[in-house]
């Protein structure tokens, strides 16, 4: 990935729905260049997806965070199995230092983000958790 490349994967993170030819003149380069680039940055599996973004106070009424996790042992391959049952678990990350995974979760209610951490923290191997709740987001 070069440098072109990457001011592309700014601009698309900027509107995914851009077109070619102003994501061309942005970068000066030809269109079918940018498009080019695109068809191989998603054949690489570099760019795995578009997507969009939504005003801040359509999900107003959702509640988010991330949870520290700390693993007993060499377990986190079954705890992992286990938070990809929880439909509020949307992404674990496997981190070093203090916590072994870090969980983003997202609810719909104060209720159900206390019933989901309730049961996590029943998981088997968890030794140890610290959950803080995401209040504004800045996407880039």
């Amino acid at each position: 990935m070069d440098e072109t490349d990457r001011k592309l994967i700014a601009l698309l993170r900027a509107n995914a729905r851009a077109p070619v030819a102003s994501l061309a003149k942005s970068l000066k380069v030809s269109r079918g260049t940018v498009q080019n680039r695109i068809d191989r940055m998603v054949a690489r599996g570099e760019i795995t997806g578009f997507t969009i973004k939504v005003r801040d106070e359509t999900q107003a009424q959702r509640v988010r965070a991330i949870m520290a996790i700390a693993v007993e042992g060499e377990r986190s391959g079954a705890v992992l199995r286990r938070l990809r049952g929880f439909p509020e678990v949307e992404a674990v990350h496997m981190t070093n230092g203090r916590w072994d995974m870090i969980a983003e979760l997202d609810t719909d209610s104060l209720a159900g983000f206390s019933a989901a951490l309730d049961a996590i923290r029943l998981i088997d191997a968890i030794s140890a958790t610290e959950t803080s709740l995401l209040l504004t987001t800045h996407r880039l």
